[in-house]
Formats: C-alpha cells, structure tokens, sequence
C-alpha cells in the first residue's frame, strides 16, 4: 500500500503548522481561548490590552475605522448604530451612539499632513489630489444627520424619562428642521410628563397644525386635556379646603371670644394627633364646644387623656368612669378623695369644683387654653396641701 504525503515528502499526520499558527502547538486551551478573545472577531469580553498592559492594536484599529471618512459618513455610521439599538430598545446604548455622532459633526475639521506616511512608506496623496466634495452637497446631509440624530435621542430621553433633556433635543431639532413632528409629539409628551401644560399644548398645537391628521398628535391632546382637568379639580378642592378651614377656624375664634375662653400658644406644643377644639357644628358659633383635656396626677406622675370633654361636661362626669385608677394600690383616687387645680393665667394655682361645668371654669377669665389643650391636676386632699407648696416654691411666690 502506497503512503500519501505531501509535495515536500512530509507525511499528513505530521505535518507543520503556518509559522504564524506553530507558537499555538505549546499552548493549553485556556491560552488558545484566552487569544482569540483579544480578536474582535471572536471576542466574547472585550479586552483592550495586549496583555502587557499596552493597546489592544487590532481592536483601536477597529476603534479608529469609526472616524475614517467626512464629518457626514462618521455621524451618519454613528446614527445606523444607534438606530440598531433604539430598536433593540436599548436606549442608554442607542444615546451613546447619537452623542458620538453629534459630537462629530461639531468637531473642528481635520488638517491633513501632505508628508504624513503609511506604515509601507508610501506617502499618501497631496491634498490638491484629493477628490472634491459639493461643499452644499455636505453641508445638507449633515443637517439631516443631524436632525435625525437630535430628535432620536430626544427618544432616548423621553424613554429613560430624562424630560428636560428631551425638551432641549427637540428645540435642537426644531431649529434644523421648524416642521419636525416627532420633535413636536416627544417635545409635548415631556412637557405633560412634567405637568408643563401650555408648553404641552403649544406643542402638540404646533404640530398639528403642520399634520391636522396626525393621530399620536390627537392622542396627546386628548391627554393633555384631560390632565389639564384633572389639576384644575384638584386645585379647586384645595381651594375648597383652605376656604373652609378659614372659615371654620374664624368660627370658631368668634365661638371661644363669645365664652370669654382665652387661648395661646406655646414654642413647644404636644402630638395631639386629630384632637383639637372643635364645635359641633364647624360654621355655627353657638353650636356645642369640646376641648382635647388632659388629667395629671402629678404625686404618681401619670396621666389620662379626655379626647372630647363637652363644655357643659363637669370633671365629676369622667372622673367617675375613670376611677379606680389601675396604678391606685393605695386607694387613694376617689370622687370624694380628691382635689382639681388649674393653672392661672398669671402662674398660680386655682382649685376648681368637681361638679361646676367647663366653660363656666374656662369663661372665668382667670385660666387660658394653651395649644388647645386644657391641663387639669388631679391630686388626693391628703396631698393637696404639699402640692399647693411644691408648686408655689417653683414659680417662686
């Protein structure tokens, strides 16, 4: 049997690889894989080294064919690769793209070096021979480039809910091109987003009447109208509020003048949640009032809060469903057992009856209201007297 070989004698099995391919043979797999991910062509991550902290060449040379070519070829490449990617709805991507793109057709003009060389040693043409571009011709498609590439990432923008940024793409858009419809429809729906509604509706007007017709134009009209309803409701209830509020608030100024109840406040006024001074009737002056009340049972440092005491309630009526007291071991709390003072307006103490109203307490002119709460201590008569003492010493008199 006759064994093939090649032409120089060298059988297959055993044949050499290309010089450039021979340093493969002593590699593992691992350094092989590891290689071809530096190749743009195979590359899975990208690298941009060569290994030895230096420039990956074959992917800056990849890098550098992007800006080969007039201000228009570059940005109008940048464009098609944002548009792959606006359609792909990757919007940050797609941004990027259109940034280069504008980026390039700002970009100061290039000066050619006549004696630059190509890597063979070739010089390269002088510029006399190079071919003549429409100067007019140029300058055209770089403004639809451009225009295309504004009002594309005024998409963007509007995507990733940059509003402002999109407003100003499409001004940019508009100034190039004052009949672009997509720059009036992404310019008003950021407008509304913003609850910018006559900018909304000068634009969305401004396009339609270029394209009466045009339904996302319709759309956003009808939307813009019905947010513009929406927030003059809104602003009316709130109206509606605050004009009752001040009316009830007057009321009830005219209600507490009327009893002679005084009333301040203080620079550090208790969480009384929803309690307040309130009338029955929120409009009628003459309707019934309740206080938010507070007993202090200050010998024990305890207390219980009244959340509506009636102004023809006596302190008798609560005490008596509050009593006994949990914490009383000594049974010391009892309707008969006990004393209520109030402070007076001029920093003493006053005793007051258990069974006389609160608004004939609260209408004698002696004690105020302070941060619509009304302050009552409950102390037992075996401790009254060193109460009235202990509290006298602190004011001092």
């Amino acid at each position: 049997m006759v064994q093939s070989s090649t032409q120089n004698g060298t059988s297959q099995a055993g044949a050499e690889l290309p010089p450039n391919m021979a340093e493969i043979k002593s590699q593992g797999v691992d350094q092989v894989l590891a290689e071809m991910n530096r190749m743009p062509l195979f590359m899975t991550t990208l690298d941009e080294t060569d290994g030895e902290g230096g420039e990956n060449i074959a992917l800056e040379a990849l890098k550098a064919l992007a800006y080969e070519g007039t201000k228009y070829e570059i940005a109008e490449n940048f464009r098609q690769q944002g548009n792959e990617c606006a359609r792909e709805k990757q919007w940050t991507d797609a941004k990027e793209f259109y940034d280069k793109a504008i980026a390039a057709l700002k970009a100061p003009p290039k000066e050619p070096d006549p004696e630059e060389e190509l890597e063979e040693g070739v010089r390269i043409m002088e510029i006399g021979d190079e071919p003549e571009l429409d100067e007019e011709e140029e300058r055209k498609k770089e403004a639809a480039v451009e225009e295309a590439c504004y009002v594309n990432r005024a998409l963007c923008n509007l995507e990733k809910k940059n509003y402002r940024s999109c407003i100003q793409d499409c001004a940019s858009t508009l100034r190039l091109n004052p009949s672009n419809i997509k720059a009036f429809y992404r310019s008003g729906t950021s407008c509304l987003a913003l609850d910018k509604l006559a900018e909304a509706t000068d634009a969305c007007m401004r396009g339609l009447s270029l394209d009466p017709e045009n339904a996302s134009l319709k759309i956003l009209s009808t939307k813009i109208a019905a947010r513009k309803t929406h927030l003059e409701g809104v602003e009316k209830a709130r109206r509606e509020r605050e004009e009752k509020a001040a009316s009830e608030k007057a009321t009830l100024s005219v209600a507490l003048k009327a009893r002679n109840i005084k009333t301040r406040a203080t620079e550090q006024a208790p969480d009384l949640e929803d309690a307040s001074i309130k009338l029955e009737n929120p409009l009628d002056p003459s309707s019934t009032l309740t206080f938010p009340v507070i007993l202090l049972y200050p010998q024990h440092s305890q207390s219980d809060f009244v959340k509506a005491f009636s102004e023809f309630d006596t302190i008798a009526q609560h005490l008596e469903y509050i009593f006994p007291l949990p914490w009383d071991s000594a049974k010391e709390y009892h309707l008969e057992g006990v004393e209520v003072y109030m402070e007076t307006m001029a920093g003493g103490l006053m005793k007051v009856g258990k069974k006389m109203k609160l608004f004939k307490i609260l209408g004698s002119g002696k004690c105020d209201v302070a941060d619509g709460l009304v302050r009552m201590n409950v102390v037992p008569k075996a401790h009254a007297e060193q109460f009235v003492a202990t509290r006298k010493l602190q004011k001092g008199t």
